[in-house]
This record gives C-alpha cells, structure tokens and sequence, in this order.
C-alpha cells in the first residue's frame, strides 16, 4: 500500500476537552488518520490547542512537528518537553497530563485496532 500526506497541513476538526480530562483552560484535540504501515499500524495527525488535560495513552510513537508542550507521567517516569523534533514512546496504560504552551501537532504510529 502506498499513501503520502502533508502532515503539517491536513485540517483537523477539533473537538473540545471535557469533564475530568479538563484541568487548564480550554484546550481542544484533532486528529485524523492518515493511512497504515505494511504491518497494519494506523499513522495519523494529532493536534491539541493551549491549556491542560489528562490522558491514558496507548501504545505510541510520535514526532513532535510544531507547538510546544509538557508531559508529566503518573510514577517514576520523568516529565518531558515537547518541541518540534522531539520523538517520543508511550507505553499503553500510563497516564499523563499535558500541558500544552503553544498549539501542538505530532504525527502518530499506534498499533491498529483490532476489529
């Protein structure tokens, strides 16, 4: 299979962040899926806009491609600055809050949904 995309580019309808995941201003979260690896994992865009929420992720694999953002992590796990170039793994279950300082746009690998 083969797929290109202007990552950087792709419009995202955004959806604001609610209830508990909300912690900080008003932040809002895109996405859209950009094709599949050989293998079957989805690549996608995601976006999220200033403010602070929290997460349980899945397993990932991103490349920071504009904005600005910090990530702390639940346990031993140190915290994380995100800039554009930053390449960072998830591992599925860990929580997460975000803190986002200017509009953050990653491209993601996530294995695929089974279904």
């Amino acid at each position: 299979m083969s797929w290109d995309a202007d990552a950087a580019g792709a419009a995202l309808e955004h959806e604001p962040v609610t209830g508990s995941q909300r912690i900080a201003g008003e932040p809002s979260t895109g996405w859209i899926a950009l094709g599949s690896t050989a293998s079957g994992d989805e690549v996608g865009v995601w976006e999220m806009t200033p403010g602070t929420m929290s997460d349980t992720e899945a397993d990932e694999v991103f490349v920071v491609l504009s904005g600005r953002a910090t990530v702390e992590f639940a346990g031993a796990r140190p915290a994380i600055d995100l800039a554009p170039g930053s390449v960072v793994r998830l591992e599925a279950g860990e929580r997460t809050v975000w803190t986002v300082h200017e509009t953050l746009r990653k491209v993601y690998v996530t294995p695929a949904h089974p279904g």
